[in-house]
């Protein structure tokens, strides 16, 4: 391993027995496959990639399920309202970024993003323990180690660590308690790119007070995946410095 890449890796998974992600996710063929509409959209976000994209919805539907990062309803649309809509989320982070994603959870839009743009450097973080498990086992099978490192803390914890260039986040709270968990991730400069919904206008709102205390500005509602994505996605951008 590099000085780089040791340097890059601020934290592990939770040491003991490590389950075979090869035997638990759901084989490619037996996956949910995006539907005719959404496969323009997988080979726009994902291209080379697509194969193990298909994998990554193996395993939510698989071990996700079983371990409750996801509810089994979700198992028809996990490539629409899911990874689709987090791979789209990637338009909005610059080349070769670091970017930290908070409260990870089943890799969305972490491990996603990780797929859809291979030039990005990510970190997960997320502070329970069978949720860091099943990231570590999914980011091993997926072979992407290199690039994705898995930290079990929540993100002030590691605030003095982790140096990133956009912090993302995707249903963890409302932007106003957001921002004092994912901004010192920053460290003075960068940018919160935060998957919303149709209260994202509302949200800003309430949070001017605590975007101004940060030093946050220019806030704007931005929507990715038009022409690919039935429902774009809708994302708060917070550019901070």
């Amino acid at each position: 391993m590099s000085k780089e890449e040791q340097a890059f890796r601020p934290g592990t998974g939770p040491e003991g027995e490590r389950v075979d992600a090869a035997a638990i996710a759901v084989a490619p063929e037996d996956a949910p496959r995006p539907t005719a509409e959404e496969l323009p959209a997988v080979e726009h976000y994902f291209g080379e990639n697509a194969e193990l994209a298909q994998r990554y919805v193996g395993h939510l539907a698989s071990s996700g399920i079983e371990r409750g990062l996801l509810g089994p309803r979700e198992i028809p649309r996990l490539w629409g309202r899911h990874v689709l809509n987090c791979a789209a989320a990637g338009d909005a982070i610059p080349e070769g970024a670091l970017v930290a994603d908070v409260g990870s959870g089943a890799g969305l839009p972490g491990i996603a993003l990780a797929l859809a743009r291979p030039d990005l450097m990510m970190v997960l973080i997320e502070p329970l323990d069978r949720r860091v498990q099943w990231l570590d086992e999914v980011v091993e099978d997926l072979g992407l180690e290199r690039r994705v490192d898995v930290v079990r803390a929540r993100a002030e914890q590691v605030a003095d660590e982790i140096d990133a260039d956009v912090v993302t986040a995707r249903a963890v709270t409302a932007l106003r308690n957001l921002i004092p968990l994912t901004v010192p991730l920053l460290h003075g400069r960068g940018q919160l790119v935060a998957l919303k919904g149709r209260s994202a206008a509302e949200e800003i709102e309430k949070a001017q007070k605590i975007i101004r205390k940060f030093k946050g500005h220019d806030v704007s509602v931005e929507t990715f995946g038009e022409g690919f994505l039935e429902e774009p996605t809708t994302v708060v951008r917070v550019p901070i410095g």
